[in-house]
This record gives C-alpha cells, structure tokens and sequence, in this order.
C-alpha cells in the first residue's frame, strides 16, 4: 500500500462511554476498493469502530478522513456511506422495490429511472422477480440482499457492514460471504465488515484488522494474521494453535522439557520463560526420525475424526500436551491410532515464541 493514497484515514481515534473507554487511540488507513474486516470478541470495540465511522456515535477525540475530507463531526445524513446491520432494518409495511429504493425517492432521479434503478440492484443481488413481496415473505439470506441492495443503491462510496450474515445458518452463510466478496469485487466498493467470525474474516477479506479491548492488535493480509501471529491474543484468537511453556536459552535455541528445540533466529529477544505457539496442522509426522533435529517423543492418546482430517491429542514424554492434525491419507498410511507411539517434528519455521502466558483461553500444555 506504500505510496498510495488513503481512502479512509482514522487518526488517534478514541471513543469513551462514561467511564468506559471502548476505542483507546486507534490509527487507521484503508484504501480505495479494499475489503476490511474488523475482527475480534463481543465487546473489542470493533461496532464501536464502525459506527463512528458511519457518524451514528461521534468519536471522543481523534480525527476520520474520507476521500480527502474530514468528516470527524459530519452527521450520518452528510457522510457517503451505505450500511446493512446486523438486523437489516428493513421496512415491514414497504415492499422489496420500495424498501431498495427508500433512499433515492426526492432525489435527482425521475420514477422512471428509480424504477430502472432498483430493477438493476435487485438483478444484481439475485433477487429479480421478487419487487413486490414483503419481509415477512422472505427467507433471512432473501432479506440480507434486500439490505445489501438498499445500502447500494445511492452508490456510496464506502460499504459498512455489520455482522450482516451472523443471523443466517452455516450453509447460507457460507454461501452469501462467497456472494458478497464477489459483489465487492465487482463494483470495487471500498467496505468495512465487522464481524467476530474468523472463518469469515480469513475467507472474505483483503487485510484484517484485529481488535482486543478497543486497541487494534495486528493488521495484515489473512495469510499474514493466520501464519505470523505478533502478538498471543492474535494466535489465540484466529484458528486453532497450540501453546507450550518453554525456556528459551539463546537467540535460536529453547527448550521443552528435556527437549532441545531451534527456532528462527531473531524471532525473541529475552531470555527465560516463553510461550511457544503452533498449529497442529504444522505439526509433521511423515518421514520423521528419533534424534532429528526439533523431534520429539510422543503418544497418541485420543483421536477425533473431523472429516477431511483427524485431530488427535498428544502427550510429549515431558507430560506436556498438544494438539495436531493429521490428514486421512496419513491416517491410513501410518495405521495411526490411540495408544500408538510415534515421533514428531515441530518445524523451527512454523513455531511462534512470546512472552511467557498464564491467560491464554486455548489448548496449553
């Protein structure tokens, strides 16, 4: 993104509710056509975020720049977005053409042009045929287009969106997030998706912005938010990861248990207690030898078929524990069940090394 020019451009923003302060200093660039998601836990700030953006609650301080003006005090009417919430917030007694087009009515367009205009959103979001039925008539993904439609249909130049799918079930979801990506792509209008589902965050997003108590965490492409964690919050939160209390000895050198184990070099800087972080599908069990470098001894003690793969529990001879993900093909290959011994490679390149956690929420060994 160096050398461009900020679309959206969120200066030092914090945002307090009485005593609570639920944005704490948050800076912020998001460029022209990008898909962000804000991701985090109830209560991270991420709506918070949203709405001061949309000028429904006004920042406590700091600065929000749109395209080039700032519209840190503009009321919602005087700023150029579109939103769809998380309820869609359609209107009952309005049909689908009249809830679509609610925004264009008393504007520069004539009825007939309205009418062209809403026949093209709802073509666009699948929902051709349907101008005349009612909310109530319509299933919840059939309402989330309706909403999407109406946000589109001033042809804003920045597309909020609130935990849009969060109130449909797993299969439509899925399908509506693959919808809705294309559909962004398409018109490359620059949106802004609050959500707390990391499945969707990871699938849909050009660059995701991670939040923890109003403060952002990382920023970075999915991959990056996924294969290079910066901070233990990040690791716990985005997929499954494995944490390891180890000692770590030198600049590329811990150890876990009895254990001897390299790392990259430079990736921590202080001595003693740390916290190791993997995933276990980066735990490797193929062509892995006693003695090797990063091997560890370990038994199976549970499995648990998850389709594609199984996740199966491990206890390392040190009595740690951990998780790893082994796929069908290994499964068979490998005639791999509970109760088996076996030797396993944790990867220097794959581990993550932290400050020592007493807090961390997910599998600790």
């Amino acid at each position: 993104m160096t050398g461009r020019t900020p679309y959206l451009r969120i200066e030092h923003v914090s945002k307090s509710f009485g005593d609570f302060q639920a944005l704490k200093d948050i800076s912020l660039e998001i460029y022209a056509g990008e898909f962000v998601c804000f991701l985090g836990p109830s209560g991270c700030g991420k709506t918070t975020l949203l709405r001061a953006i949309a000028g429904l609650d006004i920042q406590s301080a700091g600065t929000i720049i749109q395209n080039g003006v700032d519209i840190s005090a503009l009321p919602p009417s005087q700023r150029d977005f579109g939103i769809v919430f998380q309820s869609y917030a359609l209107f009952p007694n309005l049909s689908v053409a009249d809830n679509v087009g609610y925004g264009l009515v008393g504007g520069k367009l004539s009825g007939a042009e309205i009418h062209q205009r809403v026949g093209d959103l709802l073509a666009m979001v699948g929902l051709t045929g349907q101008e005349r039925k009612y909310p109530s008539q319509l299933s919840g993904g059939q309402q989330q287009r309706v909403a999407l439609a109406r946000a589109l249909a001033m042809s804003p130049g920045l597309l909020l969106l609130d935990e849009p799918l969060s109130a449909l079930d797993a299969r439509v979801r899925q399908h509506l997030r693959a919808e809705l990506r294309q559909l962004q792509r398409r018109l490359e209008v620059t949106t802004i998706m609050v959500t707390h589902d990391q499945e969707e965050a990871l699938a849909i997003a050009d660059r995701i912005v991670v939040m923890n108590e109003g403060r952002i965490e990382q920023i970075g492409t999915p991959i990056d938010i996924y294969r290079q964690p910066e901070a233990s919050f990040v690791a716990d939160f985005v997929g499954q990861m494995n944490f390891l209390d180890v000692e770590h000895q030198s600049d590329n050198v811990i150890r876990l248990g009895d254990a001897i184990l390299e790392i990259g070099a430079g990736k921590f800087s202080r001595s003693g207690s740390a916290t190791l972080c993997i995933r276990p599908e980066d735990i490797q069990i193929r062509g892995v030898v006693p003695g090797q470098a990063n091997s560890v001894p370990a038994t199976i003690e549970l499995m648990e078929f998850l389709g594609s793969f199984c996740r199966a529990e491990l206890r390392l001879v040190c009595g740690r524990r951990l998780q790893a993900d082994f796929s069908i093909n290994a499964m068979r290959d490998l005639s791999l069940a509970p109760g088996q011994e076996l030797t396993i490679s944790l990867p220097a390149d794959r581990i993550r090394l932290f400050p020592a956690q007493t807090n961390v929420a997910r599998h600790h060994g």
